[in-house]
């Protein structure tokens, strides 16, 4: 891999509340859908490395989940996922939605800021949604509780802005290896992003039922005979009813989330799937240590 004096790289941390952005801000940035996206709170658990790579560049941006008030085992994970990564990359990129007043989420966020040395900016998503006279007032509000190294507008979904909070980042980068291949974009492997594909969908189709109740675990992926993978993944619910929601009257809502779920797969693999999904009962597994680790929610701190 690359690794001369004319090269840059670095690792950039994006947190912020639950659901101001984040992951749809990363999808755009690597050009490829690597995370998932929900109108849902917390809907990253792990952190998810997107990478960007030019001729002379190359940034890994760690998504972390939204940190938040735990309320179970799990929740206290994810937080402590999220605070972990601030004082290991080049720059924090503290993400906030403009369209939503300052609450006590972003202010618990940037006094654990205030501990950092790293470069922190401000990135303020959804500007599509206010007037342009409404952003200073907004920036300076935030500017009273923090001091950021830069301030940068964006729209995440559209991709307003985006180029230029690429651009500042590479001003902050200094000489550095190529760490992974060009054209790569994420450093999950494919078990872990194809389960994120089919916990998406489980979180579009069921709406509030079922809200962060799922595990999902891809058990196995085999290229048959005839070119198709198969791919078998398996729903841990906490609850008998949960596991009657997600089947749905006669598995209608089952075979739904497999075939949007499978469309995604597709993309990512570039190959036709057979997608088998299965729904089983883990009681409690949010507040079971055992099955927080077996499901892949492990922290070195717990």
């Amino acid at each position: 891999m690359m690794n001369n004096n004319d090269f840059n790289s670095g690792f950039v941390s994006i947190v912020g509340r639950p659901n101001v952005g984040k992951s749809t801000l990363l999808n755009n940035i690597v050009g490829e859908k690597i995370t998932i996206t929900s109108d849902k709170a917390q809907t990253t658990r792990n952190q998810i490395q997107g990478i960007y790579t030019t001729d002379k560049e190359q940034i890994v941006f760690i998504d972390t989940p939204g940190i938040h008030k735990p309320k179970h085992q799990l929740g206290q994970f994810m937080v402590r996922t999220a605070l972990s990564t601030l004082n290991e990359v080049d720059i924090i990129l503290f993400m906030v939605n403009v369209s939503e007043k300052m609450g006590p989420g972003d202010k618990f966020i940037m006094e654990k800021l205030k501990n950092t040395s790293t470069p922190v900016f401000l990135v303020l998503n959804q500007i599509d949604k206010i007037h342009p006279d409404e952003l200073l007032p907004i920036i300076e509000a935030y500017q009273n509780e923090l001091e950021f190294k830069e301030i940068i507008p964006v729209s995440a979904i559209n991709g307003n802005n985006v180029e230029r909070l690429l651009e500042v980042i590479s001003t902050y980068l200094e000489a550095g290896p190529q760490y992974y291949p060009s054209e790569q974009v994420s450093d999950h492997p494919e078990y872990f992003i194809v389960s994120e594909f089919v916990r998406e969908k489980i979180l579009e189709l069921t709406r509030e039922e079922i809200p962060h109740s799922v595990a999902v675990i891809t058990e196995s992926m085999e290229r048959a005979d005839d070119d198709i993978i198969d791919i078998r993944v398996i729903i841990n619910v906490e609850r008998n009813s949960q596991k009657g929601i997600v089947i749905g009257k006669g598995g209608k809502l089952l075979k739904e989330i497999g075939t949007k779920a499978r469309k995604d797969i597709e993309k990512l693999l570039g190959s036709r799937v057979f997608l088998e999904l299965f729904v089983k009962v883990e009681s409690d597994w949010r507040d079971t240590p055992r099955d927080l680790s077996r499901f892949g929610y492990k922290n070195d701190n717990s």
